[in-house]
């Protein structure tokens, strides 16, 4: 979907980083007084050959003006307006895009306070339901996992600084794809002098620990090849790039010990995810296969559901993959994962949406499921799902059941190999999803289980619809 780029506060805010007047910036731009004028007040959009030179000039990325982090912010403050604190269904979208690219640090602090505001509910609601059990104080900061997710969300899941050590590494070291596992073994001994043993450990559950004192790795025996080379990654990080990860966490300003340290945990699984798929060999590969999972996961010796979350991390500067948002689902329905480098909205509040295909791999476990996909802000996604599962490995043993999905712009969409023989512009292959039923808008959809937030509903018991909800306009008796 091509959208006219208005930027005048961030071009605004560039010039007076640089000392300059309007006067000074236009002519380093090559352009008039009058029309810099117009465009810093967002009253002429951005031309393509304007944006090139602004970031020319000034030395920046364009993908700083012109990535999707404003959609991100417009779908959370639409989230915000129609929940029933607010009511503001008077408010359209397009007024919220204005918003958003006129006053973009006020648009950033409404969002900020509403996230806050909902936080705190949540905290209400889990005192309320436990009554006399334990006493819980609300805080305004973040939950320490939703401080990590967001931190990993506003960077589009791309850290940068991780991909290059690690790919750096991979290749001063002599490491090969094919010898991951014995190179790494090697490495923790030489290198850092700590020793890998494999004892049995089905019961306990616990995969990996590390003892200090003797300086020994155990991992257990119920990891995979390709789980063992990846928890030996980890403990690298650990071992040797703490630092790296503590100046990322410094950087992130955590305001939790518990956030920080799920932080560095998160960060130390980023670079092992790219310690196992080098930043440059992988992308490659993923150019050259078309995006398909099974193949890479062949090449590279890795999970599925690794090779999908690499693959929504591929966003670096200048050498960039395609733009994927990458979630993990379980049967009931929580997103343990979500990550994304496009402008897929994931609600942060309520359930996914039940008609999002993902909820359908659990049916069918064998098969890659595709979906073109319409948000009800009309942008269009091609996602593919597939069910995964982890642990077990013996009689009796636990595992883990969960569905795995991966999407990206229909723009995109020709360059994955799940599209070939696809009419991606038909109609009938397109399923209108939303955010959340909380959340979303769509009055006529059959699969919603709450009335949307801020919406009326007109209840008439002389007549009943195939959507279980009726509001203003088409009244109607709601389905038990």
């Amino acid at each position: 979907m091509t959208r006219k780029l208005f930027i005048g506060p961030r071009l605004r805010r560039l010039r007076t980083q640089h000392y300059l007047n309007q006067i000074q910036c236009a002519e380093k731009l090559g352009i008039s007084h009058s029309y810099l004028n117009q465009l810093e007040n967002n009253q002429r959009p951005m031309s393509a050959s304007v944006l090139i030179k602004v970031a020319s000039t000034f030395n920046v990325d364009i993908g700083r003006f012109a990535d999707d982090s404003d959609e991100q912010l417009v779908a959370e403050l639409n989230d915000a307006l129609r929940s029933q604190a607010a009511k503001a269904d008077n408010i359209n979208w397009q007024d919220l895009q204005a918003f958003v690219q006129q006053q973009p640090d006020l648009a950033a602090v409404f969002g900020e306070l509403y996230r806050q505001y909902t936080r705190l509910q949540d905290e209400h609601s889990q005192v309320v339901s436990r009554f006399y059990g334990e006493q819980q104080i609300p805080q305004l900061a973040p939950l320490p996992h939703e401080a990590v997710r967001d931190y990993f969300y506003q960077h589009n899941n791309h850290i940068d600084t991780l991909d290059r050590v690690a790919e750096e590494l991979f290749s001063n070291t002599g490491f090969t794809i094919e010898n991951l596992h014995h190179n790494l073994r090697e490495y923790l001994k030489e290198e850092l002098g700590i020793t890998v043993s494999f004892p049995h450990t089905a019961d306990s559950g616990t995969l990996r620990t590390f003892d200090r004192e003797t300086r020994e790795l155990k991992l257990s025996t119920n990891l995979t090849r390709a789980q063992q080379t990846f928890q030996m990654a980890t403990q690298i990080a650990f071992s040797k790039f703490l630092g790296t990860l503590d100046d990322l966490c410094d950087d992130a300003s955590f305001s939790l010990d518990q956030a920080r340290n799920l932080a560095r945990i998160g960060l130390a699984n980023y670079f092992a995810g790219a310690l196992v798929m080098p930043y440059s060999p992988f992308l490659k590969a993923a150019e050259t296969c078309r995006y398909d999972i099974e193949a890479l996961q062949n090449s590279f010796q890795v999970s599925t559901e690794q090779v999908c979350h690499r693959l929504s991390t591929l966003q670096r500067q200048g050498n960039r993959g395609v733009p994927f948002y990458f979630v993990r689902v379980d049967q009931a329905g929580n997103i343990s994962k979500r990550q994304s480098a496009t402008s897929f909205h994931f609600a942060r509040t309520g359930g996914a949406c039940p008609l999002w295909n993902v909820h359908e791999a659990f049916s069918f476990p064998q098969q890659v499921l595709t979906q073109v996909a319409e948000m009800p802000d009309g942008q269009r996604y091609f996602c593919i799902a597939r069910q995964v599962s982890q642990g077990g490995g013996a009689y009796r043993a636990r595992a883990k059941r969960f569905a795995v999905g991966l999407g990206c712009e229909l723009e995109h969409a020709h360059r994955l190999v799940y599209a070939d023989g696809l009419d991606l512009g038909s109609p009938a292959l397109t399923v209108p999803i939303g955010p959340g039923c909380r959340v979303c808008p769509r009055q006529d959809c059959p699969q919603r289980a709450f009335p949307p937030a801020g919406q009326a509903l007109n209840v008439d018991i002389s007549r009943q619809q195939f959507a279980p909800y009726g509001f203003a306009e088409e009244a109607c008796e709601p389905v038990a």
